[in-house]
């Protein structure tokens, strides 16, 4: 088993590998994992996949949770490895640590991780942790420092800037208005990140995401 054969197993599922790391004791990793592998989509073919699954379709709560859980669930079945959940716990396992871990994702300027694929797009539906040290890849260049930095100032409320901590409720209160009808089609700060530009991510996946963030959230 490699990286490129665990990949081609994800890719077939509309996943994709986001980078691996090998744990040490302050990684909190499962006793026994020689290596840790992040999972998140693969766009754009992950969104025509997930809405063709039944989980989709049935009308329950969750469906993107429970779809990723039946299809990673599967694939570590099938690649001997143990599939973890950000959702798992509490305790939690240590998701963003284990995405700056693999040494392909960093703070951005204004907070959120950005993935040197997805940009500030990325999101992790699983770890898989494999018994086997397997050989990484070489890490890339972060994209920061050569940025012009446009998710500093494309927020229209200052909700995510680099001067404060992310003001969730400002943020929901704007999606909301009528002001808010752009950002309800997929966040402005995540699509103005030049890598993010590169990475298709579908208008309707995008307002699927952000009905969710505001489904509990009442004025």
């Amino acid at each position: 088993m490699t990286l490129s054969d665990l990949a081609g197993a994800a890719r077939g599922r509309g996943l994709a590998l986001r980078g691996a790391f090998h744990p040490e004791a302050a990684d909190r990793a499962p006793e026994g994992t020689g290596t840790i592998v992040m999972i998140g989509p693969d766009e754009p073919r992950f969104w025509p996949i997930f809405t063709a699954a039944p989980e989709y379709r049935d009308g329950a709560p969750d469906p993107l949770d429970r779809w990723s859980r039946r299809v990673i669930d599967a694939l570590a079945q099938e690649v001997g490895a143990s599939a973890l959940y950000p959702s798992d716990g509490p305790p939690y396992a240590p998701f963003i640590r284990w995405a700056e871990r693999t040494g392909t994702a960093w703070p951005s300027p204004v907070g959120p991780l950005v993935q040197a694929e997805a940009g500030l797009f990325i999101s992790y539906r699983a770890a898989l942790a494999l018994p086997a040290r397997l050989p990484l890849t070489d890490a890339p260049a972060q994209p920061c420092p050569r940025c012009a930095r446009p998710c500093e100032t494309a927020c229209p409320v200052g909700a995510l800037s680099p001067d404060h901590p992310y003001d969730v409720p400002r943020c929901k209160a704007h999606i909301a208005s009528d002001a808010g009808k752009a950002c309800r089609a997929g966040c402005l700060v995540r699509r103005a990140c030049p890598v993010a530009v590169d990475f298709a991510r579908l208008p309707e996946q995008s307002a699927f995401h952000q009905s969710a963030f505001m489904r509990n959230w009442r004025p």
